[in-house]
């Protein structure tokens, strides 16, 4: 093919990038999800086989050994979540900064961005009203110049959701273009043209940009995408093979004559979680098109740079990429979903769409009318009020009430102003398109726009003084799963919304319960004197300053005496407590907590329970609680997560105990399993087990001793492959691959690291003992960057003295094992 030829010919590939909200609206955390097990969430676990690989894509040649890292983000054009950006940059730094380098990269190579924005907060757009709408641009417009530092060309709809009023609000904030699928076409001209031209069926012409002139007159371009190259690569396999999709992208482009775009969007987490080891395909795709000539791959903005449109579009109003039936699938019974038991329906969207809208314009008027007091303006106080969302330092927050208030506020309008906004925040999180796209009322996504609308209630009972709860469970009440188990939406909200909510002094009982084990195990025969300055900690959206008055150990007995200050990060709001956590046996746990505005605890009172310590008499201990502190808590006060980190240290020692039995068992009847496989005879379940136990527990402990034998371990291993055992292949994974990207890291820091590289290989031959394969790309990537990044340095080992050149075999040695091509 000519280049000439090759100029007109265009490829962009699309990715969407973007999980639900998982957030406690409580905590502003994700807690643990065990359906993502052995990650502790679904943001993580789709991190590690998407989010990441995308940013370091293996490209491998005939003997699949590894020849190139593609970063397949500065290539593709994509957008991510801003809400789940705003996880990654805390939990995923690295994949976080390889993501915005990516959109340097491509400006660098082409002028425009591979990056575009996104709608905030996953609302369908044509659902919300003109104010939602502008909220949401333009939270999404500053979320993506705070991260990539420019201002956005495009913006993705949440499920390509359109109306006229929508693309008003684009256009209105500067946005040049967005992407809809072919079934969004009304119809077409070119432009000069007074005749319009029908296509109806998804059968516009995907292969050019479009404009569409809107009633205000302004214009935005419109790109919409190749419908059935789309739900190849989604639904249809096209990434099982770069090649075939390579062809398939290069003989879509039509015959006419001119520039042709050929382009595809899809979720983004088709390319590695959806489909397994999607993004190497997607590497494989990008390098045959680049490097046959097939065609040019740019981004959207730099097509639209060299062919603006030349024809004009219409769209059909209320519609979506996700529905058949426009943006049904948010509000009523279509019949779209994702399967569920037979004779299921979604009759219950509609009610919790209603039960959400009238909350939401309830809370609306609350919100004006009191926010008009304090904020010059409530609405675009609002719209500002994302810089604040974005950075919660005490400055920003300065820069926009100087900014927004009517005048200066004293510390308890401040606190006033945040909890409005937040409100406000919530009432629009509560909107999320999860909550409706999925099969059933009771499902965690539905749970999750339910515990936002929750926060929102919580807050706006608290400003406005009168009960918002009781109208929006009756309305919920109508909305019933198709579980009986899980009753109406009423009954959902009660289950789900009520027990996760997190008063201050909620935090004060975990913060007590915290500091109690936070002691040590040290012994203190005698108590500890009050610590004269506050110890600050921070429990996840909260500070505690913490003022010791007694710690107390006496064998099994544990006592804390405290008094502290809850701090809410994102209100402001504060309250000083003091509690008292005890603790006995294995583990009961009792707290009492109390606000600090009565007398404080008299130097008599705690010489009371101090001397009920020393007599070792829990139960006297228990009853001076009961007098004192009228609110009490148990070991369930911690939060989640903490909870089972401090279940995990508090019975470790039992936990120990169970491995080593299981360990023993193991070693006394291994002859007898060795028998009894060499004769083709089944374990016992007992055996089969205790075995299971044993393996898992040694090779755990391996990856946390470097000084354990790993070809004991490794023949164990084999022993259980021999065997027909069974282990944890996900649970394994999860312990073995981060171990060996940790040394292989450190090789790349220091390549004569001889000790890295040893227990390297002897992690290696323990995934080669394995009953299944692992994938070694973390490990392999890092020391492909070895290779590829420090040669100088691999030459000067090579030409130095025998540790240098001994350092440089057992690093090639591992290229070899990790299929790495020098």
């Amino acid at each position: 093919m000519d280049s000439k030829a090759a100029t007109e010919r265009f490829v962009c590939i699309h990715g969407h990038f973007y999980q639900p909200p998982r957030e406690n609206p409580w905590l502003e955390a994700i807690e643990r999800q065990p359906s993502a097990a052995p990650y502790h969430d679904w943001n993580e676990r789709i991190s590690a086989e998407c989010y990441a690989p995308n940013a370091r894509a293996r490209v491998l040649d005939a003997q699949g050994r590894l020849v190139r890292l593609l970063d397949n983000y500065s290539r593709i054009s994509f957008n991510f979540g801003p809400t789940l950006l705003t996880w990654m940059e805390r939990a995923d730094p690295e994949t976080y900064a390889a993501i915005l380098a990516a959109d340097r990269t491509s400006i660098e190579r082409s002028g425009h961005g591979s990056a575009i924005a996104q709608a905030h907060g996953h609302l369908i757009l044509p659902l919300a009203n003109l104010r939602d709408k502008r909220t949401q641009v333009l939270w999404g417009i500053a979320d993506f110049r705070r991260r990539f530092r420019r201002e956005p060309e495009g913006m993705w709809l949440p499920e390509t959701g359109v109306d006229v009023e929508t693309l008003e609000v684009l256009a209105e904030c500067g946005i040049r273009f967005t992407i809809l699928a072919p079934h969004q076409a009304a119809r077409v001209r070119l432009k000069g043209d007074k005749a319009w031209r029908e296509v109806p069926g998804a059968s516009i012409d995907p292969s050019r940009a479009y404009s569409t002139v809107l009633p205000s007159g302004r214009e935005i371009a419109l790109f919409f995408y190749d419908g059935p190259l789309s739900r190849s690569v989604a639904f249809e396999g096209m990434l099982h093979n770069g090649d075939l999709f390579a062809e398939r992208l290069a003989g879509a482009f039509p015959a006419r004559a001119g520039a042709k775009l050929v382009h595809v969007a899809t979720d983004g987490e088709s390319y590695g979680h959806h489909h397994r080891h999607g993004e190497m395909a997607l590497a494989a795709t990008l390098l045959r098109l680049e490097e046959r000539g097939l065609a040019r791959v740019v981004s959207y903005g730099e097509f639209l740079a060299l062919h603006p449109p030349e024809w004009q579009v219409e769209i059909v109003p209320d519609s979506s990429w996700s529905c058949a039936h426009g943006i049904e699938r948010w509000r009523s019974d279509c019949g779209c979903n994702t399967g569920g038991a037979p004779g299921w329906n979604q009759a219950w969207r509609a009610p919790l769409r209603s039960a959400l809208d009238a909350l939401r314009d309830r809370l609306a008027v609350s919100y004006e009318r009191e926010a008009a007091e304090l904020l010059a303006d409530p609405w675009r106080a609002r719209d500002a009020y994302i810089e604040v969302v974005l950075d919660r330092q005490p400055a920003t927050l300065e820069r926009f009430l100087a900014a927004e208030a009517r005048r200066p506020l004293d510390p308890a309008e401040q606190v006033r102003v945040r909890k409005l906004l937040e409100l406000e925040r919530q009432a629009m999180a509560m909107f999320t398109s999860c909550g409706w796209f999925f099969s059933d009322l009771a499902g965690i996504e539905t749970r999750q726009v339910l515990l936002h609308a929750g926060r929102a209630i919580e807050l706006a009972e608290e400003l406005f003084g009168e009960p918002f709860e009781p109208a929006f469970l009756d309305a919920l009440a109508v909305a019933r799963s198709n579980d009986p188990a899980f009753g109406d939406g009423r009954a959902i909200y009660l289950a789900s919304v009520r027990p996760a909510r997190v008063a201050l002094s909620a935090v004060a009982a975990h913060d007590a319960i915290a500091a109690l084990f936070a002691g040590g195990a040290e012994r203190h025969e005698s108590p500890t004197p009050p610590e004269p300055e506050g110890e600050e900690g921070r429990i996840y959206a909260f500070t505690a300053v913490r003022r010791t008055l007694r710690r107390a150990n006496g064998g099994s007995l544990k006592l804390l005496l405290a008094e502290a200050d809850i701090t809410s990060e994102i209100t402001g709001e504060s309250g000083g407590f003091t509690y008292a956590a005890f603790a006995w046996g294995d583990p009961n746990v009792q707290v009492g907590v109390r606000p600090r505005l009565g007398p404080a605890l008299s130097e008599e009172e705690i010489a009371e329970v101090e001397e009920a310590l020393r007599l070792g008499d829990p139960a006297q201990v228990v009853r001076w609680l009961d007098r004192r502190f009228p609110v009490q808590h148990a070991l369930d006060a911690l939060f989640g997560d903490d909870r089972e980190r401090l279940l995990e240290r508090i019975l470790g020692a039992t936990i120990d105990e169970v491995e080593a039995k299981g360990r023993d068992l193991f070693e006394r009847h291994a002859p007898l399993m060795r028998r009894l496989a060499g004769a083709g005879l089944a374990l016992p379940g007992a055996l089969r087990s205790a075995a299971e136990t044993a393996i898992h527990a040694d090779l755990k402990h391996a990856l946390h001793n470097h000084w354990s034998d790993l070809a004991e371990i490794r023949r164990r291993l084999v022993e259980v492959r021999d065997w027909g055992l069974s282990l944890d292949r996900e649970g394994v994974r999860y312990l073995l691959e981060p171990a060996m990207e940790e040394l292989a890291e450190r090789l790349r820091r220091d390549p004569l690291d001889a000790g890295a590289a040893i227990r390297l290989e002897g992690l290696l031959d323990l995934a080669g003992a394995l009953p299944f394969a692992l994938d070694h790309l973390p490990a392999q990537c890092a020391l492909y960057r070895l290779f590829a990044e420090r040669a100088d340095l691999l030459a000067e080992m090579a030409a130095a003295d025998r540790e240098g050149a001994e350092g440089l075999v057992r690093l090639m040695r591992l290229a070899e094992r990790l299929s790495i091509r020098l």
